[in-house]
C-alpha cells in the first residue's frame, strides 16, 4: 500500500516538522512493516519548472512521432526541446527539466543535439519524475495552475513523502489511508479525523435506489446502492485525485471509476460503478450456476463456478438461472455494465462479501484485484453508506448531475460478538504491569466498546474483524503500549528427554537411504483427484477418501495427500525434465486419512486455559489420521555403464531393497510377497509385511502410469508406513563366533510360481540355530528342469558359537533344511 504524507495529513494532525525518518519510526512502532519511504522533495535536483508549449512541429524524415517543441519557461525566448510524447498540444502546461537537473536514477539532463535539432531540456512524464508508474505520456498540468518558469515541484507532487507498507493479512484495514492514519495517530498520540464520519442515513429509504434481491445472505450480508443522474461524461477527474491514484499505482480512467478507486484507497471500501443505462431489470445477487460465463473488465471470458457470487440483471435471461451475470462479485465487474465514455447515469454499489468466498474465487480464476485483496483480509461492513455518500458528493461536485433521494441498504449482518477479557491477562502475558485503566484506554482508542471492570466485556469495532479472542486484545494492548516495554527475558528451557524412539527411527531411515544413494526431497502435501487418476487408483480404493481443505492454495489440489507417491513422482518427472537421467529420490513425511468424525465441525477450543478432556477428545475425533510414511522412487541406472562394464538399470529389486534398508534400521524383518496393488505393475509388485501386518508395497510402476506421468519405462517405487513398524526396545548386538564356518551350496528345484522368500524361510527354519546366513546367488529355468520349474541356488553358512562344526553336523543341518523345503514348498534337490 503506497500513500503520501499529505494524504495522511487530511486524516491525522501530523506536525509540519515530521521528517521521513520520523514517519518511518512512528509506523514501525505500531507494528507496520515499512518497505520503502521516499522523500520526493529530494528526488529531483536542479531546475524543474513549468513550461508552456508554444509550438510542436513534427521532425521530418523520422518514422517515430517525434516533435520539436518551442516551450516558454518564463525567460522571454522559448527553448527548443525534442519530445516523443503525443498527448499534449500547443498551449498546454508541462513540467520541464532544464540542463543541470538530475532525475531519479541519477539521470542527468544536458543540452544535446538530437534528430538534427538542439534540445535544451526534457518534458517529463510521471514515471521519469518518480511520482507515478505512468509512462504513456508526459504530465500535462491543469490550465492556469502556474505561470511559465514557476518551480513545478509542488504542482507535480514532488513536495511530498511517499511511504509503502507491506500489510500483513491480519491488518487488512491498513490497506487504506484511513487505516494507516488511525495507526499513525496511535503512534504519535495525536487526533484522528475519520473520513468515514460523514452524515448518512441510518438505514435505507423505504423506496430503494434500485430494485435489488440478495438470494444468498451468507455470501453477501450487506448490499447498498445510490444513483446519480445526468452527469457530464466528459468531466475530468480532479488533479489532486489523479495524483493520489498515481502515487498508489492506479491508472486514471474516468471520473466515476476514479472515484470508486479513490475511495477504495482512502476508506478501504471496494465499490463498483454501473452504467445505469445498461441495466434492464432488477439486480439479483446469487451464487453462479455451473456453465455460466462472464466476460470481465479485463476482456477475459470466464467460466463460473457454483461457489462464485455474481450480480445479475434479472431481465436478461440465460436459461440457466435467474438473470444473466453482469459482475463477478467482489472481484471484477463485467464488460456489459461498465461505465463508458458516454455514461450519464451511474449506479454506485457498495456491499459486504464473505472473505472466504472471495479468496476462493480469486484463486480459482487466477484473478486478483485491489478489491479482492481487501475483501480477503476483511472490510469494515459499516463503510457501505459513508462510501456511497462520499461517492455521490464527489461525482456531483466534479461531474454535475443530481442525486436520487432513495438509498438502498439491505443489511442482514450478524450482531457483533463481545469478548470477555481478564483485566490482568495483558500483564500476565507480557510481564509488564499494565494498570486496568491503561488496558481500557488502549482498547477504547482502537475503537472497542469496553464494559465491566474485571473481567472486561469488549466489543471490537467493525473495522477490526481480526479481533476474535482475548489473545488478540492482549496483542493490541502490548502493541500500542509499546513493544519496547516488554522485557527481553530468555525463558529457562526445561530439561529434555532427547529424541523419542519414533524420531530416532525416522532419522536413521533418512540417513540410511541417503547412504544408499537416494536424495531426500520435501514436497508439498497437496493432491487432487487428477493425481490419483494418473496413478490408476480405483474409485473404491480407501486412498480416494481425501481430507479436503476449506481454503486450498490451488483449486486443482484441494486435499491433503493420502500417499507420498503423487508429489514424489512429480519431483522425479521434474528432475528428468531438467536433463537428469539417473535419479533416486526419497521422502519421509505424513500422509492424511479422514478420521472417524470426518466432516463434523470441530469444537472451538479456548486459548487462555487448557481445554477439558472431553473437548480435546471431541476435537481429536475430527483430526485426520496422520501416519509417517517413507517412499522412494528410482529411474535410470543404479550402476553406470562404462569401460568397466555394461552397468545395470534399476528394477523392482532395488525398490524392495530400499524397504529392507528401512526395516533394518527399525530392527524388524520384512516378509516380501507377490501382490497386485495400484500403481504398481501387477506382475512386479511386492507387498511388505512385518509378521502378518501389511506395512507397504514396492516394485515396478505400471506401464500406463509411467506413460501418463511421462516417466521412463520401468520406473520403480516403494512406500512404507513407518508408524506401522513396531518400535523395538534395546537392540542386542549379534554374537560373533571365533570358530570357522562351514560353507555349503544348495540348489533346489521348485515350481516357477513359488516365491523365493518362502523357500528361504523354509530353509532357515529347517536348518536350525547353526545356520548363520542364507543367500540366493542364482536362478535358472530350462527345459531339462521340466515345464514350469526353476532352480534356486543358495549359499548356506553354518557356524557354532562354541566349537568347530564337524562335517556330519553341517550335512545334517543341510539335509534338515532340504527336508523342510520339500515339505513346505515341494522342493527337490537338484541332480537327484
Amino acid at each position: 500500500m503506497r500513500v503520501s504524507l499529505s494524504w495522511l495529513r487530511e486524516h491525522v494532525e501530523v506536525s509540519a516538522e515530521l521528517t521521513a525518518a520520523d514517519l518511518e519510526a512512528a509506523l514501525v512502532r505500531v507494528g507496520l512493516e515499512v518497505e520503502e519511504i521516499v522523500d520526493l522533495r529530494t528526488a529531483v535536483t536542479g531546475p524543474l519548472v513549468v513550461g508552456q508549449v508554444r509550438s510542436a512541429e513534427p521532425v521530418p524524415k523520422v518514422k517515430k512521432p517525434i516533435r520539436y517543441c518551442r516551450v516558454d519557461i518564463g525567460e522571454g525566448e522559448p527553448r527548443g526541446i525534442i519530445c516523443g510524447a503525443p498527448n499534449f498540444v500547443e498551449g498546454d502546461l508541462v513540467a520541464v527539466a532544464l540542463p543541470g537537473a538530475v532525475l531519479p536514477g541519477d539521470f542527468a539532463i544536458t543540452a544535446r543535439k538530437t534528430y538534427g535539432r538542439m534540445s535544451e531540456g526534457m518534458i517529463c512524464s510521471g514515471l521519469e519524475l518518480g511520482v507515478s508508474d505512468d509512462h504513456d505520456g508526459i504530465l500535462v498540468l491543469p490550465a492556469g495552475c502556474a505561470a511559465p518558469g514557476t518551480d513545478a515541484r509542488a504542482l507535480v507532487g514532488l513536495d511530498d513523502v511517499v511511504v509503502e507498507l507491506a500489510v500483513t493479512p491480519d491488518r487488512g484495514y491498513c490497506l487504506s489511508a484511513r487505516g494507516i492514519a488511525r495507526e499513525l495517530a496511535h503512534s504519535l498520540g495525536v487526533a484522528f479525523r475519520d473520513p468515514a464520519g460523514v452524515r448518512t442515513p441510518a438505514v435505507g429509504t423505504p423506496t430503494p435506489a434500485y430494485p435489488v434481491r440478495v438470494n444468498d445472505p451468507a455470501g453477501c450480508d450487506r448490499f447498498a446502492a445510490r444513483v446519480v443522474r445526468g452527469i457530464d461524461p466528459t468531466a475530468p477527474s480532479p488533479d489532486w485525485m489523479r495524483r493520489r491514484l498515481a502515487v498508489a499505482g492506479v491508472r486514471s480512467i474516468s471520473l466515476a471509476v476514479d472515484i470508486t478507486n479513490y475511495l477504495l484507497l482512502d476508506l478501504g471500501q471496494p465499490m463498483h460503478a454501473f452504467d445505469l443505462r445498461s441495466l434492464r431489470g432488477d439486480l439479483v445477487v446469487r451464487r453462479a450456476v455451473a456453465g455460466e460465463q462472464l466476460t470481465t473488465l479485463d476482456g477475459c471470458e470466464r467460466v463460473l463456478d457454483p461457489e462464485d457470487m455474481v450480480i445479475c440483471d434479472a431481465e436478461l435471461a440465460n436459461g440457466l438461472a435467474e438473470g444473466t451475470p453482469v459482475s463477478l462479485a467482489a472481484v471484477m465487474g463485467g464488460q456489459t455494465s461498465e461505465v463508458v465514455a458516454d455514461t450519464v447515469d451511474v449506479l454506485f454499489e457498495a456491499a459486504h462479501w464473505d472473505p472466504v468466498m472471495v479468496a476462493r474465487t480469486c484463486r480459482r480464476h487466477k484473478l486478483s484485484s485491489e478489491a479482492s485483496k481487501r475483501w480477503e483480509r476483511g472490510v469494515d461492513r459499516d463503510l457501505c453508506l459513508p462510501s456511497l455518500e462520499l461517492a455521490v458528493r464527489l461525482l456531483t461536485e466534479h461531474g454535475g448531475g443530481t442525486v436520487d433521494e432513495p438509498v438502498l441498504d439491505l443489511d442482514t449482518g450478524p450482531v457483533p460478538t463481545p469478548i470477555t477479557l481478564a483485566v490482568d491477562l495483558p500483564a500476565r502475558t507480557a510481564d509488564v504491569p499494565y494498570r486496568p485503566e491503561r488496558v481500557v484506554e488502549v482498547l477504547t482508542s482502537i475503537g472497542c466498546t469496553v464494559a465491566g471492570d474485571d473481567p472486561l466485556v469488549v466489543t471490537p469495532p467493525t473495522w477490526r474483524p481480526d479481533l476474535t479472542d482475548p489473545a488478540d486484545l492482549v496483542e493490541e494492548v502490548i502493541r500500542l503500549d509499546g513493544y519496547d516495554r516488554v522485557p527481553s527475558v530468555l525463558p529457562i528451557a526445561p530439561p529434555g528427554g532427547g529424541l523419542t524412539p519414533a524420531q530416532r527411527r525416522r532419522r536413521s531411515a533418512s540417513r540410511s537411504l541417503a547412504e544408499a544413494g537416494y536424495v531426500e526431497v520435501l514436497c508439498y502435501p497437496f493432491v487432487g483427484h487428477a493425481s490419483l487418476d494418473a496413478l490408476g487408483i480405483s474409485p473404491d480404493d480407501p486412498r480416494r477418501q481425501l481430507v479436503r481443505l476449506r481454503n486450498p492454495i490451488a483449486e486443482s489440489e484441494p486435499a491433503m495427500r493420502p500417499t507420498l507417491l503423487p508429489s514424489l513422482l512429480a519431483a522425479l518427472r521434474r528432475n528428468i525434465g531438467r536433463g537428469q537421467r539417473d535419479v533416486a529420490l526419497f521422502e519421509i513425511g505424513r500422509v492424511f486419512h479422514p478420521g472417524p468424525a470426518a466432516g463434523r465441525v470441530p469444537p472451538v477450543l479456548p486459548v487462555d486455559r487448557r481445554p477439558t478432556d472431553a473437548a480435546l477428545a471431541e476435537a481429536n475425533a475430527v483430526v485426520p489420521a496422520q501416519p509417517w510414511h517413507v517412499a522412494v522412487v528410482v529411474a535410470g541406472e543404479t550402476e553406470p555403464a562404462g569401460w568397466f562394464g555394461s552397468g545395470r538399470r534399476a528394477d523392482w529389486a532395488d525398490a524392495v531393497e530400499a524397504a529392507r534398508i528401512v526395516a533394518a534400521e527399525a530392527s524388524v524383518e520384512l516378509t516380501v510377497q507377490a501382490a497386485t496393488y495400484e500403481p504398481w505393475h501387477p506382475g512386479r509388485c511386492a507387498r511388505l509385511l512385518v509378521g502378518e501386518h501389511l506395512v507397504g508395497h514396492a516394485g515396478e510402476l505400471h506401464p500406463a502410469v509411467c506413460a501418463t506421468l511421462d516417466l521412463p519405462r520401468r520406473t520403480c517405487a516403494m512406500e512404507l508406513n513407518l508408524d506401522a513398524l513396531p518400535l523395538s526396545g534395546t537392540v542386542t548386538a549379534p554374537a560373533i563366533s571365533t570358530f570357522p564356518p562351514a560353507l555349503i551350496d544348495l540348489a533346489l528345484v521348485v515350481d516357477r510360481a513359488t516365491p523365493t522368500g518362502t523357500v528361504e524361510r523354509a530353509i532357515a527354519e529347517g536348518a536350525g540355530p547353526l545356520l548363520e546366513s542364507v543367500r540366493l546367488f542364482d536362478v535358472y529355468a530350462g527345459a531339462q528342469l521340466g515345464e514350469g520349474r526353476k532352480s534356486l541356488a543358495y549359499n548356506l553358512t553354518f557356524r557354532a558359537p562354541d566349537r568347530t562344526l564337524t562335517v556330519e553336523e553341517a550335512v545334517a543341518a543341510r539335509d534338515a533344511a532340504v527336508a523342510t523345503a520339500a515339505d513346505r514348498c515341494g522342493a527337490a534337490l537338484r541332480g537327484t
